[in-house]
């Protein structure tokens, strides 16, 4: 008997402060951990800005009120109110737009590309954040002791390493310490802010947004260089749409508005102060705010810190790529659930590897968080764009504002989006080129497949007999019928599966009772308990179910044929056979793609999990029988 996964409490049923709390672990890790390495990438020596007192009140303002336009007025106030059955992230908004828009086919097409390509650059994220979070958090051991230099990229390799190996037994029994403490990181970030914010307290006119307009005026192109490093404080603020789902609006908005804004405002403030009274405090803004009897407890609360950062966008990647297999933009892969308890806790090794080599290699290959920081912000910020370009089409399609008011809304936004992206174009030479090649890779895979499975179910069905006719026919002139029930897996609903023709062909029987089952992905994350199966009874007890799932859903065949009970359709486990059709692609030079990409998509066609796993059917009672289909 499988095990049924049982959903996560909903919001109502746990009370704010308990999934506030749990919100600051997943949700705001990566964002928490930017002050780790921000003020120390904005004077970075590259880029020539003098560390004077007017310009650390400027840059202090312009990090504030990044954080008050992007990540609170963006983010919190807008993009949380665009919720899809209650689930969040770039694809949960792909499929509110493009589901309003479905009377135009081509923007519609459109539209999936553009998301397609934001989820692609989600991977780029998912080895940079790790990369850089880790690796600045283990420098503070050279601030402890500079002779400890050598040692930093050893140790930073050792914990990554560490985290990606513990993935496979997942994370439930360690996720209950991640909010308390995060909550002792903000906590610790607030308190040392406010100590230093004591020794210059003039530091606090920064926050009014007149300083991050003069410093603008005055540095000119100097300050929009500078822009590609402050928007390193809002990197990981698109994480608090993505898990609304997991949490709800309401602990995500108490979480930033109670602890985390007042403590990463306290401590950039902190940190100006500290530059002010002491501008060679540069070389590293963070741990130097803290005492030499605490600099070694930082760092290795710092590194908890930013594992747990890691471990929420490594999560991610896990979570998107279940998506994308669902969307129909990636094949299917092995996933591992990794608790019976709790939905979405799930580990996909073959992810979690290719994921563990890019970061390594970002870590070797950069060398410092400085170094990374150039690459960091590109794929982020274009993510960002993406985002608010898809949200235009909600506030006018889907809620019908008025097109000035969805023009005034999202311009505003696309303005900002743009003026960091732009700025992050700068270091594109510098590093900013390593998570748009990942990410370009990631789409082009995507949009192979895509492509490839629309050529391949054209061969299909161009090949299809209908189904009702040839029944009909079988009645006619009857074959032997055995006792048991037949299961089919088909794509086509009304054609013929290839399965039942060579199981005909060959064994010359047919069950007592068949069953054409279609699996039906929709464009939402979860399927209501009335959509999730429909049946149809056709001629000589044989019946067409659908089964539909979210791509959020986590797919389970046997369960699903469990529910069939209640429209009076029994399935006994072992008299139940399962027959599944595994497509041989065959390329050819007259295909609907180039040559080079069919053999890309045969690959991967070859190497796709197999369905009786992905579906978790009984190995025992499947049978995989080959078909043969040029593309």
């Amino acid at each position: 008997m499988n095990k049924v996964i049982k959903p996560e409490k909903s919001a109502d049923s746990q009370s704010l402060g308990v999934l506030s709390l749990a919100a600051l672990g997943v949700v705001y890790g990566d964002i928490g951990t930017s002050p780790l390495y921000v003020m120390k990438t904005v004077f970075d020596p590259d880029h020539e800005l003098a560390v004077t007192d007017s310009n650390v009140m400027g840059v202090i303002s312009l990090i504030f009120w990044a954080l008050m336009i992007v990540v609170t007025l963006k983010y919190i106030t807008l993009l949380l109110r665009a919720d899809n059955h209650g689930e969040g992230g770039i694809m949960a908004l792909l499929s509110l737009a493009s589901s309003s828009v479905t009377a135009h086919p081509k923007l519609r097409n459109l539209l999936f590309l553009i998301g397609a390509f934001g989820a692609a650059l989600f991977y780029g994220d998912g080895v940079i954040t790790p990369a850089i979070s880790v690796l600045s958090a283990v420098e503070g051991l050279e601030v402890a002791t500079p002779l400890l230099q050598p040692y930093v990229l050893p140790i930073t390799l050792t914990v990554l390493i560490s985290l990606f190996l513990l993935q496979q037994r997942g994370t439930g029994g360690i996720g209950a310490i991640f909010g308390p403490v995060t909550l002792i990181w903000f906590a610790t970030l607030g308190l040392i802010g406010l100590i230093n914010i004591a020794e210059a307290p003039y530091i606090l006119y920064a926050l009014n947004p007149i300083y991050a307009v003069v410093f603008c005026l005055d540095n000119g192109f100097l300050a929009f260089i500078v822009f590609g490093a402050v928007v390193l404080a809002v990197t990981g603020g698109e994480a608090l749409y993505a898990d609304m789902g997991h949490f709800g609006i309401k602990p995500i908005r108490f979480a930033w508005y109670g602890c985390v804004l007042p403590a990463l405002t306290l401590n950039y403030l902190g940190q100006g102060a500290l530059l002010l009274a002491n501008p060679s405090a540069i070389s590293n803004p963070f741990f130097l705010l803290f005492p030499s009897w605490a600099l070694y407890p930082m760092v290795g609360l710092a590194t908890v810190a930013t594992v747990i950062a890691s471990q929420a966008v490594i999560s991610g990647v896990f979570s998107v790529t279940m998506q994308a297999i669902q969307l129909g933009f990636l094949p299917r892969m092995r996933i591992k659930h990794t608790s019976d308890q709790k939905m979405g806790q799930i580990y996909i090794p073959l992810v979690n590897w290719v994921l563990l080599a890019a970061v390594l290699m970002a870590v070797v290959g950069f060398g410092s968080s400085s170094n990374l920081a150039s690459a960091y912000g590109v794929a982020v910020t274009m993510t960002m764009l993406i985002e608010t370009l898809l949200t235009f089409f909600v506030l006018r399609y889907t809620w019908k504002n008025p097109l000035i008011m969805s023009v005034l809304a999202t311009g505003f936004f696309l303005t900002i989006d743009t003026a960091f992206f732009s700025a992050t174009l700068l270091k594109i030479f510098q590093g900013g080129w390593f998570p748009l090649v990942i990410g370009g890779i990631i789409f082009f895979i995507m949009t192979t497949w895509n492509h490839g499975r629309r050529i391949l179910q054209e061969r299909l069905r161009a090949d299809d007999i209908s189904l009702q006719p040839f029944l009909e026919s079988l009645i006619t002139h009857p074959l032997t019928r055995v006792s048991g029930t037949a299961v089919f897996l088909t794509s086509h609903p009304d054609g013929v599966p290839h399965a039942l023709l060579h199981n005909l062909a060959h064994n010359q029987v047919l069950h007592e009772r068949v069953i054409f089952l279609t699996v039906e992905y929709l464009e939402t994350p979860r399927v209501s308990a009335e959509e999730h199966i429909v049946i149809k009874p056709l001629t000589g007890n044989c019946y067409q179910i659908t089964v539909r799932y979210g791509f959020n859903d986590e797919p389970n065949l046997p369960v699903a044929l469990e529910r069939c009970q209640q429209y009076g359709i029994e399935f006994e486990p072992l008299k139940t056979s399962y027959f599944l059709s595994r497509e041989i692609v065959v390329p050819s030079l007259d295909g609907g793609m180039a040559l080079w990409r069919e053999r890309l998509f045969a690959a991967m066609v070859h190497n796709a999990s197999n369905a009786s796993e992905y579906f978790k059917l009984p190995a025992n009672r499947v049978l995989e029988l080959g078909t043969r289909v040029e593309i």
